[in-house]
């Protein structure tokens, strides 16, 4: 289940990134994000009446609980009109919540370890989009989702559908890799974004969209859900 999550995560994150860009409507990524976040729900619901009270595995679906929650709260926002600062409050404590998860696995899946601090710094670019109103990183915030979605999310999910999940110092290095590549490729994205802007204005995505709800991005689900 965590993997199958997990791809509808690289689906969430790239639609919001688009949206984020200015290249796909709100409404389109509300109905998608109201799609992914209610099965991810439903299918959390039904592991979690199906643990038992099992705490290890109530534990390992708390993860994309939180992201389902957040996908169904964009869309539910997008779509309604809401506002979305609440929304981006909740970005906040997940932010906080992934670090935790990233000390648990630390010691037993590093790799999983490294994408909880990506994940973390991408909650805590919400936070301060959305809470924060900070609409100068919107463009940042669009470009990290986009490279996001395949590097932390589609290609995790198909290494472990498979059966080739990395282990040890070296799969946490490429994942950290992996992960100065969506935080450096999407500045690089942003400054090439902004001298195209400053060459044709009227071509250029408006950053105070990002404080719409139509246009609020989402995390990832996790591995360890």
């Amino acid at each position: 289940m965590a993997s199958i999550c997990l791809i509808l995560s690289a689906a969430a994150l790239l639609l919001n990134g688009l949206t984020l860009l200015g290249r796909v409507p709100g409404r389109d990524s509300g109905v998608s994000n109201v799609l992914i976040g209610g099965l991810q729900l439903l299918l959390c619901t039904a592991v979690a009446i199906s643990a038992d009270g099992s705490l290890p595995a109530l534990f390992a679906i708390t993860g994309t609980f939180l992201f389902g929650l957040t996908y169904l709260s964009v869309g539910v926002d997008a779509l309604a009109g809401l506002g979305s600062a609440g929304l981006g409050w909740f970005c906040g404590l997940v932010a906080v919540a992934a670090v935790v998860f990233a000390g648990v696995y630390v010691a037993d899946d590093p790799v999983l370890a490294v994408l909880w601090v990506g994940w973390a710094v991408l909650w805590s670019l919400f936070f301060v989009l959305l809470a924060l109103g900070r609409t100068s990183i919107a463009t940042y915030t669009g470009w990290a989702l986009v490279l996001a979605s395949p590097l932390t999310a589609l290609v995790p999910a198909l290494l472990a559908l498979t059966g080739h999940w990395p282990t040890g110092p070296a799969g946490a290095g490429i994942a950290a890799l992996g992960e100065v590549v969506v935080f450096g490729g999407a500045a690089a994205l942003t400054r090439r974004s902004s001298r195209n802007a400053a060459t044709s204005p009227a071509a250029a995505p408006s950053p105070a969209a990002a404080t719409s709800p139509t246009a609020a991005p989402a995390p990832a689900a996790t591995t360890a859900s």
